[in-house]
């Protein structure tokens, strides 16, 4: 697809292009730094419904675990992808923070846990990474992954703005239950799941995990920046349990497509399709909008009583 992008000045400032071969060395990298962050707050946050408890947020200078409770304090890790470090606080006053540039995953294990050791904070986690295809080196081994473009890192982080902007505007015309708009760090896919209030059949196979998190009914609705087999960033959206008939639904904007190829149907539009669009926040409304009404509808969803209603 050509990127035409010269007549649209200010799409091409606030969703950039993000080809995943210029930078998937450091995506790598970036995603291991997540799970590594992410796995502390597993380890310490109470375990709350649908694993919600461990998930990653955007912050105004990067992306944040928000405050972990310890014993009598609250601490917070954030990734600061201005300065390019990572920031760890405690609720006494104690602060300190290294550079990330070029840091090897053993190297940034190390820190964070011998900072954490130096604030009395003990925190046991699995040093090993979860379910990524690039890697499956302990994380204190691994001298592989070190690579970092910062002009990358924080050029998705942008992208990751205001997309979480978009997606917050989504999610607070709904008012069901509802997750936060969080990243998770599992596939580092920034998600916000819409249950309808329904328990779902019970899971057959999956994980204890898979089966607690889809213990209800739910349309779900996420980016992520693409892997290995998806090689470009995109928006996606599946309705679990999936009803008949889901990918016979249309979809907006005219670009997005069902793909039918794996477990279910998934509801996809690529983001390369959305940023060149007239008006790209409302492209991605758009699809949000008719792939909740696709499911909604087949799996006879209460809309009316969820929809969020302005006296």
């Amino acid at each position: 697809m050509s990127d035409n992008l010269e007549s649209r000045p200010e799409s091409n400032l606030v969703f950039p292009p993000l080809p995943i071969y210029e930078w998937e060395d450091t995506k790598n990298t970036l995603h291991l730094f997540f799970q590594i962050v992410g796995k502390i707050r597993l380890s310490l946050f109470p375990k709350t419904n649908h694993w919600w408890h461990v998930t990653l947020y955007l912050s105004p200078r990067g992306i944040t675990t928000r405050p972990i409770p310890f014993g009598n304090l609250i601490f917070e890790i954030e990734f600061d992808f201005i300065d390019h470090c990572l920031v760890i606080k405690t609720s006494e006053g104690k602060l300190e923070s290294f550079s990330i540039e070029n840091l090897s995953i053993s190297d940034f294990y190390k820190k964070v846990f011998s900072t954490l050791a130096d604030f009395g904070i003990e925190c046991p986690i699995k040093p090993m990474p979860y379910d990524v295809p690039f890697s499956n080196i302990p994380f204190e081994s691994d001298n592989e992954h070190s690579s970092y473009d910062k002009e990358y890192v924080n050029r998705y982080w942008k992208i990751m703005i205001q997309i979480n902007s978009v997606f917050e505007e989504f999610r607070a015309e709904f008012i069901g239950k509802s997750t936060p708009v969080h990243l998770y760090w599992h596939h580092a896919d920034l998600a916000v799941t819409r249950f309808s209030g329904k328990r779902a059949p019970a899971m057959e196979g999956g994980t204890a995990a898979d089966r607690e998190a889809y213990s209800h009914e739910v349309i779900s609705f996420g980016f992520w920046a693409g892997d290995e087999n998806v090689r470009a960033p995109a928006f996606y959206s599946y309705t679990y349990p999936e009803p008949q008939g889901l990918a016979n639904e249309p979809l907006m904007p005219e670009q997005a497509i069902w793909n039918t190829e794996g477990a279910g149907s998934m509801a996809v539009l690529m983001y390369d399709d959305m940023r060149v669009s007239d008006d790209p926040r409302q492209a991605i409304l758009d699809f949000m909008e008719s792939a909740y009404r696709a499911g909604s509808k087949l799996a006879n969803w209460n809309v009316k009583e969820l929809e969020l209603t302005t006296p």
